[in-house]
């Protein structure tokens, strides 16, 4: 399959400055998230770029342990949908409108210490009619998981991965707070 990933530098302006406003709510989001030095403070903005500009795009937000249990902001997102819709995850897809945008300020975990459904997994298993670009400000480090290929899982089933720089200093900082800075962290 083509690699079907991009960066900010193949954006156009408009574009760019969509996904930076999306991505500054995601941000907003991720500020709520308790801190705790087990897990990053995550946000995430599921967007349906067919309707009229911000905010009335918004169908879902989510962040770190909004919900009960060790739950992640992505997972959040579309568990808020899932009670809106009165409908099991399995049956989502069935209430989503096609094409939307999921923004997220850390690159979807493809692996979780605790043994819930992995964000990348859940957002595969949406499926790519329905979420068709995941847009994430930075990559999630290596603090919990050596190896996060969530965004080889997402471009595996046809999902577009794209990376907008610009907030990555600010992203780190807030999802990281209640961590033990090490050196490099604390140049930030």
């Amino acid at each position: 399959m083509a690699d079907s990933s991009s960066n900010s530098n193949t954006q156009s302006g408009d574009e760019q400055q969509q996904h930076l406003r999306c991505l500054s709510l995601a941000l907003s989001e991720a500020r709520k998230s308790p801190p705790k030095p087990t897990n990053y403070c995550v946000g995430a903005v599921l967007v349906d770029p067919s309707l009229p500009s911000s905010p009335s795009q918004v169908i879902a937000t989510g962040y770190t342990l909004e919900l009960p249990g060790n739950t992640h902001a992505e997972q959040c997102c579309l568990l808020k949908l899932c009670s809106q819709y009165s409908c099991a995850e399995e049956d989502l897809p069935f209430h989503l409108p096609d094409s939307l945008v999921l923004y997220t300020t850390m690159e979807p975990c493809s692996h979780r210490l605790s043994g819930n459904l992995p964000c990348a997994e859940r957002i595969a298993k949406i499926g790519r009619e329905k979420i068709k670009t995941v847009v994430v400000g930075v990559a999630e480090p290596e603090t919990f998981v050596k190896e996060n290929t969530g965004r080889k899982r997402l471009m595996d089933v046809g999902i577009e991965f794209v990376h907008v720089e610009g907030l990555a200093r600010e992203i780190i900082e807030v999802a990281t707070v209640g961590h033990e800075k090490k050196g490099d962290e604390r140049a930030l």
